[in-house]
Parts: C-alpha cells; sequence; structure tokens
C-alpha cells in the first residue's frame, strides 16, 4: 500500500483518484508520519460494506437467539448511540 502525505495527496489528487478506480491501488493518507484515512476504490469500498453487514447480520442472530432477557431497546440503542 502506498503511503502519502496530506500535501503530496492534495498536490496529486487526480492522479491518484486514477491510481485508485482504474488499477485498484490503496492509498495512505498520513499527518505526521500517522495514518489518518485510506483512498480506496468504489469496488473496495462494497466489498468492506458487505463484509460490515454480514458481521451485524452475526451480531442480530446471536443476540435474537439469547433470548428477550437480554434484549435492548431500539430506544436504548439510540440514546446509547446519540441518536436521540
Amino acid at each position: 500500500m502506498t503511503h502519502l502525505t496530506v500535501a503530496d495527496a492534495r498536490r496529486d489528487l487526480s492522479d491518484i483518484l486514477n491510481r485508485v478506480s482504474y488499477i485498484g491501488e490503496r492509498i495512505m493518507i498520513t499527518r505526521h508520519g500517522k495514518d489518518i484515512a485510506a483512498i480506496v476504490s468504489s469496488k473496495d469500498l462494497e466489498m468492506l460494506e458487505k463484509i460490515e453487514d454480514t458481521i451485524d447480520a452475526a451480531e442480530a442472530e446471536k443476540r435474537l437467539s439469547e433470548g428477550k432477557k437480554n434484549a435492548i431497546s431500539y430506544e436504548a440503542i439510540r440514546r446509547e448511540m446519540g441518536l436521540s
């Protein structure tokens, strides 16, 4: 995986987007030597989202199989996530 600083990414954004979209390269953006973000193709993002959905579905199945005694209400989840 290629690592680029924020300044380099800003300067070469068009080239970076071409590399990511046409050859599937994954680019890690760094700031002060620390990884802060990644640029990946839309295909890679779709794959990541499918993996997350699979993990979420497995967790939901596990929770459902544990029975109602361990159930969490929708309202409690919204509060926990700061959505209400």
